[in-house]
């Protein structure tokens, strides 16, 4: 590709003679073009391979240019264009090599589907070249195994891409920041050194002063670029995200009828394309010569660096914005989860140390005030005394005390100004990786839907074709309309509703679990297994939800993906939007319907004695503990939370890959290319294709957003929950960063500006966890009927009297046939308690709702609304106090935005200048050469003359040479102004320049 006159304007460093790749590993097999992007496609049988000079040649074969891997054949001067070589290589030394495709003998037959893919092959990776990408294969011509394809972008193509990407890059201006003076700058320095310890070790990244404007790439501006050479004014990132973006856009027409090099791996054409990794993460020289990938191995992705800050400007130099921003998210929420588990500790530790000084605690463990409780079971249950429960009403207080509501409003804030501290940061960072002002990509269809789309213009030409008419003026298929996508949204919400269905199924098994693992075990004579009734059956059913939610969890992704298929998105932002919320959805419900059942439904519906609610006739409804259902809540909460995080954690996300990692290693260990593999160091292509494929983002955020919900939703039940948040995360991060680096492929640099939808569904649960822990509070806990009873039925004022008047009567003679227990006859029991709001038995209006239970109803009801408002409020006033873009930031970009129009300005003035001189030059040139006659007047070539000079107006002679009529082109820069500069002014002079 020649290169354009822009491009020649200056010298850049690096020649096509100097070494351009010094990397072993990472270069073409000339060691000075680098590999930006692998192609890897999978030889299923044998072929015969022959050399080019053989006079009888089959006419399917793949021509593949050699780059000078073969050695030039006789003749070879003459097939030099046939292969279609790239810009910068030269023809004498380009060999070709023949594979045949087809019947060259009867032991050498080519299946058909084998016979279409190398024939796509060879389509798409001549459109390639084509586009001026540069090819190499293996010097070796497999006939079975993996093959490699190596492509690479040279700079003119770069330069075309960068340009039409509107990548910006940097240019010769910089400015100094400004620095904080007096107090604030000393405390600033203070801040640094005592973050020291904390910074990763990252080559110029340290506390720079200095910032160099950048500007959008042109080719007609090179010379504003600073480039110190070609090689390197583009970092790897950058040109695998430009060949990926000419890769996915690459047609193939007279093969398949597909677009890019997603729908090619989908056909099996190709079994996989990346971008190369920066050589081994291992340290093998002086550390000051470490790759990118080194550093962030040893500075980032190590678990000893866990208290390190993040490199987060170095990773998304190396993996690209949007990876970069969710692990700045994680970072600031992770950093975010130490206030909040200071204050939950403190929380805690308040419970734990009023245990012994709460009244209510105090009086469910007096045996003597000896309440006879009624039966937990229907004929084989016993009465039994309420102060058997001690326990439990001692672990409720942990968590269900006065502070756990200031905990819930600190929780919530908190939400508010996480959110708010993430804009202000998610703003710096755009503005330090330059992506303001940046519009979205016209993104380009996704192949399904370009597939789907030529299936449908095809089906419509065929129709036509059949019914031999010409339809006059018929409009172009263009778009899929909402017919075609009706039957898969029909299938969409019919799945979704069946999903829920499952969940609610599921979450009613471990209830019918419960009811009857309960009503075996009381009905066991053993007395040790009666007491720990309780407790085993509420341990083994969170046991079993945890385990049916993992196993939900992978299916609910598999589903979701599989729906989103069925929609037909027609870009890929729309289609990861629709994949995020499905999942979301799903995943959603999934974890949260277990705790949802025992924070509101648990023990409402249960009945009373005598009238009791059964299910299949037989079983009780279950009922909650004495101490409450708060402490069940608790122990559900906590369970699922640890349980997934670990279970995720240690299973998923390292031991699956590490074992798929293994089946991989095991199924090539005997392969004969694996064994002639190992006679030479490996190449970097060959390691980076034995790891695991980068599947995206949203496993990682749906992780982290579903436990954003157990730290903000039903925190009021859990003040532990930030802790182990932020334990979980410290190592989270750790651990993602060491998948990324070592266990996944590069994935290509995605540019974003911010998280996407992820902040919408975060904004909404923090909205959501309001409503919740105002329930969870008014509801749930015995917050509410403490403040009632003290301050409206209590004689003294205090909390003494509060369990018996929240537990009612029963008169046992009451209990329906088959029901009461067997003893009861002996147990000299008239009356039983029970709890809950009811009429006693000798009230004329016995067991019906009491005067009590609507004064609670009243005043929980008054809370939720009274909460959720002050909330409310405090959160507008926290987002409103909070400006989203930071001052030091608005100031930079003013100040930026006015030096890069004093520089375009600049350049319009020097040019000006030249233009000027040049017809200077020239004028002087003519009355050197024609001397003027007597009445021959000079136009006046001042800064305000743009015309070449010549042959005055007056003049009616029209002959003589103009003078560099190719200047004429820089009118664009200037008006027409008048040629005599008496009447112009200020204003004219300004808007010239």
């Amino acid at each position: 590709m020649p290169n354009s006159p822009a491009e020649d304007k200056i010298p850049v460093v690096g020649s096509a003679s100097s070494p351009q790749c010094s990397e072993e590993g990472l270069c073409f097999s000339d060691g000075r073009r680098k590999v930006d992007y692998v192609l890897v496609f999978h030889h299923r049988r044998h072929g015969s391979v022959r050399s080019f000079a053989s006079n009888s040649v089959s006419q399917d074969r793949i021509s593949i240019v050699s780059n000078g891997n073969f050695p030039s054949a006789a003749g070879s001067d003459a097939a030099a264009g046939r292969g279609g070589s790239s810009p910068g290589r030269e023809a004498a030394s380009v060999g070709e090599v023949f594979v045949e495709l087809g019947g060259a003998g009867e032991n050498d037959l080519t299946e058909p589907a084998d016979h279409e893919m190398d024939l796509i092959r060879q389509e798409f990776e001549a459109s390639l070249q084509e586009a001026g990408l540069e090819i190499e294969r293996d010097k070796e011509l497999k006939t079975q195994g993996h093959s490699f394809t190596r492509v690479h972008a040279p700079w003119p193509v770069l330069c075309r891409e960068a340009e039409f990407l509107r990548i910006k890059v940097p240019t010769k201006t910089s400015y100094d920041l400004k620095e904080e003076s007096g107090f604030g700058s000393t405390m600033s320095t203070v801040w640094r050194k005592m973050n020291q310890p904390f910074q990763p070790k990252v080559p110029h990244q340290d506390h720079e002063c200095t910032k160099f404007l950048t500007h959008c790439f042109s080719r007609d501006k090179l010379h504003l670029y600073n480039i110190p050479s070609k090689d390197t004014f583009f970092d790897n990132a950058t040109r695998g995200r430009i060949v990926y973006e000419i890769l996915r856009r690459t047609v193939c027409v007279r093969t398949c009828q597909t677009i890019g090099i997603s729908t090619l791996i989908a056909k099996g054409v190709y079994d996989a394309a990346f971008p190369l990794h920066d050589g081994d993460y291992k340290v093998i020289g002086q550390p000051e010569e470490r790759s990118d990938r080194q550093v962030l191995h040893d500075e980032w992705a190590k678990y000893s660096a866990f208290y390190k800050y993040q490199p987060i400007d170095l990773v998304r130099k190396y993996f690209g914005e949007k990876i970069g921003l969710y692990f700045a998210w994680l970072g600031v929420y992770t950093q975010l989860l130490i206030p909040a588990s200071i204050v939950g500790i403190i929380v805690f530790g308040y419970g734990v140390a009023t245990v012994d000084t709460n009244i209510p605690s105090l009086e469910m463990c007096d045996e003597r005030l000896n309440f006879t409780m009624c039966p937990l079971c229907d004929g084989a249950c016993d009465f039994w005394h309420l102060s058997t429960a001690c326990g439990t009403a001692r672990a409720s207080h942990l968590f269900d005390n006065p502070a756990t509501v200031f905990f819930a409003i600190f929780m919530s804030l908190w939400a508010v100004l996480f959110l708010e501290h993430w804009k202000r940061r998610q703003i710096s960072l755009s503005f330090s990786w330059d992506l303001t002002g940046i519009e979205d990509d016209e993104e380009h269809p996704r192949p399904r839907y370009e597939t789907i789309l030529l299936q449908k213009k095809q089906r419509k030409e065929n129709k036509v074709k059949k019914k031999k008419k010409k339809i006059k003026n018929e409009a172009a298929i263009e778009k899929l309309t909402w017919k075609d996508r009706l039957p898969g949204y029909f299938i969409n919400i019919s799945s979704i509703i069946f999903m829920f269905a499952l969940t609610f199924s599921a979450v009613f098994g471990v209830i019918i679990y419960r009811i009857t693992v309960s009503a075996l075990m009381a009905m066991s004579p053993d007395p040790e297994t009666k007491s720990n009734v309780r407790v085993t059956v509420t341990a083994t059913a969170v046991i079993i939800n945890l385990v049916v939610i993992l196993i939900l969890d992978e299916i609910y992704g598999a589903v979701a993906l599989w729906l989103t298929e069925l929609e037909i998105p027609k870009t890929e932002t729309h289609f990861e939007e629709r994949l995020i919320l499905k999942a979301f959805l799903l995943k959603f419900m999934n974890a949260y319907a277990p705790i949802f059942y025992v924070a509101f439904f648990k023990g409402r519906f249960a009945g009373r004695p005598g009238n009791y609610v059964y299910v299949f006739n037989d079983y009780r409804m279950e009922e909650c503990a004495p101490g409450g259902c708060l402490i069940e809540l608790c122990i559900q909460l906590s369970i699922i939370m640890l349980g997934k995080q670990l279970i995720q954690n240690n299973i998923f996300e390292i031991g699956i890959p590490k074992l798929k990692k293994l089946v991989r290693a095991i199924k090539d260990k005997g392969s004969a290319e694996k064994k002639m593999e190992e006679e030479r160091p490996p190449q970097q292509w060959n390691l980076d294709y034995a790891l695991a494929p980068f599947e995206g983002l949203t496993p990682e955020y749906m992780e982290m957003i579903i436990q954003f919900g157990f730290v903000s939703l039903f925190v009021a039940s859990f003040p532990l929950a930030p802790l182990f948040a932020l334990l979980n995360n410290v190592i989270e991060i750790r651990l993602d960063a060491k998948k990324f680096v070592t266990e996944l492929r590069r994935p290509v640099a995605v540019r974003a500006k911010d998280i996407g939808i992820w902040y919408n569904i975060l904004s909404g649960m923090g909205k959501f966890s309001v409503i919740i822990n105002a329930f969870v509070i008014s509801f749930t806990s015995d917050f509410i009927p403490r403040l009632v009873y003290q301050y409206m039925f209590s004689e003294t004022g205090t909390m003494h009297g509060f369990i018996d008047h929240t537990l009612s009567y029963f008169n046992v003679s009451h209990f329906k046939h088959g029901t009461a227990p067997q003893n009861i006859e002996q147990a000299d029991i008239t009356v039983c308690r029970y709890k809950d709001y009811r009429e006693p038995p000798w009230s004329p209006d016995a067991y019906t709702i009491s005067k009590q239970y609507w004064c609670v109803l009243a005043a929980r009801l008054a809370f939720v609304i009274l909460f959720q408002n002050l909330v409310m409020f405090l959160s507008l006033v926290v987002a409103w106090g909070i400006p989203d873009v930071p001052k030091t930031i608005v100031e930079q970009f003013k100040r930026e935005k006015k030096l890069l129009v004093d520089v375009f300005l600049r350049e319009e003035k020097e040019k000006f200048q030249l233009i000027q001189s040049l017809f200077s030059k020239d004028a002087t040139h003519q009355l050197s050469t024609n001397p003027l006659s007597p009445g021959q007047v000079l136009p006046l070539l001042g800064r305000y003359s743009t015309l070449p000079p010549g042959p005055t107006q007056g003049s009616g002679d029209g002959g003589g040479p103009r003078a560099r009529c190719r200047a004429a082109s820089f009118s664009q820069f200037t008006r027409n102004i008048p040629p005599s500069p008496k009447n112009e002014n200020e204003n004219s002079r300004h808007t010239a320049v």
